[in-house]
């Protein structure tokens, strides 16, 4: 007597199919691989500093260390003014302290292909995650770092007499958007670079040499206002840059110096979703045939 047998029906839980859209966040996949996220943000962080002799204590030394050179080179020697009643030393932190996050994003997701092609090439899962990686990753230093500024304000203001126009302003609860913009910016330009470098390997040797140009450019050690009177001709070039219009308004928003404009937040605001979104396209696109060329 022949027996029949019953057919098995395999029912698939995910299934891998190219990406056809240019703008896939995908959410609910990047939620579903919250786990992995948070391994890799994990890895970041411990390995780091690993087998280093100060470890963490970099978070704080970076920050501390430039702002005394850049306070000794362009306030003292240079006579570049800060403003009255606002310390030399509390101003450049505040410009290094939101710098060096946007930097740390843009370096640290520049180049996510090649640093990841060994684990891109065996294992699946949303490649969105490692540069997102990054920048939860930065985001615990830009933490530590703003608290070394809140210390050292607090000092300046309250056991010396040289931040008496050290004001924060209201503007200041628009600082976790502010934030935002750092983190959209830095992984966006990250990842057009990240694309741009699996075919065009002297980016590499350029990134590092680029970023520093940029912090100079991006009114990290002075006024805004300063560059405007001195080279009037020029000034557009920094002006329009969205990391000044950033440190800018996180300068003011903590200290008082400056001035606040709606129009600057919205265009901080509009050129990071913008930047943000022209990064996630890229490396889509890249992502189907990096590969092949890596």
């Amino acid at each position: 007597m022949k027996v029949n047998k019953p057919e098995i029906v395999q029912d698939w839980l995910y299934t891998i199919s190219p990406k056809r859209k240019l703008i896939d966040l995908n959410f609910k996949e990047i939620w579903r691989y919250r786990d992995l996220l948070f391994l890799f943000v994990k890895r970041d962080i411990i390995t780091q500093y690993k087998q280093t002799i100060l470890g963490p204590l970099w978070y704080f030394i970076q920050p501390l260390f430039t702002s005394v050179i850049f306070t000794l080179i362009f306030n003292n020697l240079a006579s570049i003014p800060t403003g009255s009643g606002i310390p030399s030393f509390l101003f450049n932190l505040a410009g290094i302290t939101s710098w060096n996050y946007f930097s740390a994003c843009l370096t640290g997701t520049s180049d996510t292909f090649k640093a990841n092609q060994n684990i891109f090439g065996k294992v699946y899962f949303p490649r969105v995650i490692t540069p997102l990686s990054v920048v939860f990753s930065n985001l615990l230093k830009f933490g530590i770092q703003l608290l070394v500024f809140i210390s050292f304000y607090i000092y300046f203001v309250f056991f010396t007499n040289q931040a008496a126009n050290a004001v924060p302003q209201s503007a200041l609860v628009l600082l976790p958007f502010l934030i935002i913009f750092m983190g959209l910016f830095g992984l966006g330009f990250g990842m057009i670079l990240s694309s741009m470098t699996t075919k065009y390997r002297d980016l590499t040797f350029l990134i590092s040499f680029g970023v520093q140009l940029l912090m100079y450019g991006s009114a990290v050690m002075y006024p805004l206002s300063y560059f405007k009177e001195k080279v009037p001709e020029y000034s557009w070039l920094v002006e329009y840059n969205p990391m000044t219009t950033i440190i800018e308004l996180f300068r003011y928003m903590t200290l008082g110096v400056g001035a606040f404009s709606l129009n600057n937040f919205l265009y901080a605001g509009i050129i990071s979703v913008v930047i943000f979104l022209v990064g996630l396209i890229i490396f889509n696109k890249t992502e189907k045939s990096f590969i092949d060329t890596v």
